[in-house]
């Protein structure tokens, strides 16, 4: 985390106590590893009415577009996934934890595969790690430090060889906990997402004022030669390095 992420302006009386949460927060890849290894969960966003919301709305779409395989940035504990119905899957996680709870609860589902993600030592030049959709869900507005969000950001859309699927906010909140950072993440896809068109912005379930929506893109232009992402990274796939 840098000094800029820590002093990012803070409304209200809250400022201080904010200030000082961001100083011992550590990293958003850190705060979501701790998170699952003492047993906490993706959070309500991926249990009940909001969970069923997404997966009714994502599998409409697998179906109607006749999508064959999906591949998801930030897949959590997999309770989400609990109710997708795709033909074939791969989750991408940040914490080791979640991963192995993931691998548990579809030991025997042979359509599912889960990797651990460092974007930090992601470079899929060969588009190994691709499918005709990528999805993010809840995720982007989790990602509180800038060179996170622009590398995870251009690893989705490199991922998606037809449609890409973001579920998010898409306006700055300001005095937020601190792994919570919203953002205007649209503006990031219209500078950088060459050959992407946004297809079509699906209101989500929840009405409150931080409601995330559904944003589908779709690929105009072909992927580059071989898969290659746009940003070729500083490394091959690795292990946790810790």
């Amino acid at each position: 985390m840098t000094v800029k992420d820590l002093i990012r302006p803070l409304p209200g009386v809250r400022q201080l106590s904010l200030l000082r949460q961001r100083i011992g927060f550590g990293g958003s890849a850190r705060y979501w590893e701790r998170n699952y290894a003492r047993g906490g969960t993706s959070g309500p966003g991926s249990c009940n009415a909001l969970a069923e919301a997404k997966a009714a709305f994502l599998n409409d779409f697998v179906r109607a577009r006749e999508v064959r395989s999906v591949i998801e940035f930030g897949c959590g504990d997999g309770h989400q996934l609990s109710l997708a119905d795709y033909p074939s899957y791969i989750g991408l996680e940040v914490s080791r934890s979640a991963i192995e709870l993931c691998q548990r609860r579809f030991a025997g589902d042979p359509t599912k595969s889960f990797f651990l993600y460092d974007a930090a030592c992601f470079a899929d030049r060969a588009g190994l790690f691709t499918a005709p959709l990528a999805i993010s869900l809840d995720v982007i507005y989790h990602l509180t430090e800038d060179a996170v969000f622009e590398a995870y950001m251009t690893h989705l859309f490199a991922a998606g060889t037809r449609f890409v699927i973001v579920y998010a906010t898409n306006r700055e909140i300001p005095g937020t906990a601190p792994h919570v950072r919203h953002r205007h993440f649209t503006r990031w896809v219209e500078a950088h997402g060459q050959g992407w068109r946004l297809l079509q912005v699906t209101p989500g379930p929840n009405p409150g004022p931080d409601r995330a929506d559904f944003f589908t893109y779709e690929r105009v232009t072909p992927p580059a030669p071989g898969g290659a992402h746009p940003d070729p990274g500083k490394a091959a796939w690795c292990c946790d390095r810790r």
